[in-house]
């Protein structure tokens, strides 16, 4: 990979989605300053505006506006590149466009996206989410971080959060209203006891489980769990070691992926790509190459039986 020295701060969202707010906040923060010129890139404009000017005279930012699509192209950033000599760009984008048209482009020399961050209205995102789905699938793909502002009391917030980690297991999810940002929204909401003996968790549960403990393994520590999963010992994966897990729709039926977590094998049972088992196993927290070094839930075994396929194998997040 080519070393960056452009970092591309990109801004994704639909439109009135808070880029711009967000956008210009950020642009004013002493810690966002840096001594060489920064390159604003707008494709699209909302209600919100830029004071160019002061972005100009206070914070050495230049700004430049690219409104179709056709022309957003790397023979028109070559020449920004040339023209500005950016040390870093901002790159405010248009919330119609597919964000892996850019991942996918070729950019000028030393450019390279160091980070995403995707807003999002909570008063439109149900509307966007059933009706474009597959378009915010592709904006949150790649986020680092996912800002659903304008939230309100009642809105189901979970289920949310369910429906963008499912794209992206990593990113993280932050939801704010006029206040503030609003924590702890899994309080309370695990529909099994967290408490019993053995943590037996629904076939239609797998989904919340499988979010609740990617973003809080340390709640799971030495707890025994219980669940159906089909087996996967995807290539890489070391020996005695395997997957089982669940597939999740992405946007579409031709989109899915497959979540599980790391289970080591119990000896004497032999176990193939594919096949139904349920999984009785003491989880534990680990840094692993196969979670890049990161800590993660890891599954050891008390018990491992073969069962039926369930009836429905996708998993659901609401």
């Amino acid at each position: 990979m080519n070393e960056i020295t452009t970092p591309i701060y990109l801004i994704t969202g639909f439109l009135e989605s808070g880029k711009t707010q967000f956008l210009r906040f950020t642009l004013e923060q002493n810690y966002f300053r840096i001594e060489g010129k920064t390159l604003l890139i707008l494709c699209e404009e909302g209600e919100e505006e830029y004071e160019v000017e002061n972005l100009a005279k206070y914070y050495n930012t230049v700004v430049e506006v690219i409104e179709r699509e056709e022309d957003f192209t790397p023979d028109r950033l070559a020449t920004l590149d040339i023209l500005h000599m950016p040390e870093r760009v901002v790159i405010e984008y248009n919330g119609m466009w597919l964000v892996s048209k850019l991942y996918n482009m070729e950019l000028p020399k030393g450019w390279g996206i160091e980070q995403q961050i995707t807003c999002v209205n909570a008063e439109t995102y149900p509307v966007y989410l059933n009706n474009m789905k597959s378009q915010i699938m592709d904006m949150v793909r790649n986020s680092d971080m996912v800002i659903f502002n304008r939230c309100r009391q009642g809105d189901p917030l979970a289920s949310y959060r369910r429906a963008i980690k499912v794209a992206n297991q990593s990113t993280e999810v932050i939801f704010e209203n006029e206040s503030g940002e609003i924590e702890d929204i899994f309080q309370d909401e695990m529909p099994f006891d967290m408490n019993a003996p053995i943590v037996e968790i629904p076939p239609e549960d797998y989904g919340i489980w499988f979010v609740d403990a990617m973003d809080h393994p340390e709640k799971y520590q030495d707890k025994i769990l219980k669940f159906k999963g089909r087996v996967k010992k995807p290539q890489g994966i070391l020996k005695n070691f395997f997957i089982p897990g669940r597939t999740a729709m992405t946007c579409c039926a031709e989109d899915t992926t497959f979540l599980g977590f790391i289970c080591q094998e119990k000896g004497g049972v032999k176990l193939k790509n594919g096949q139904w088992v349920e999984v009785t196993a003491k989880a534990k927290i680990e840094k692993r190459r196969e979670y890049r070094g990161e800590p993660g839930i890891v599954l050891y075994p008390e018990k491992i039986d073969n069962c039926e396929p369930l009836q429905d194998e996708m998993v659901y997040f609401n």
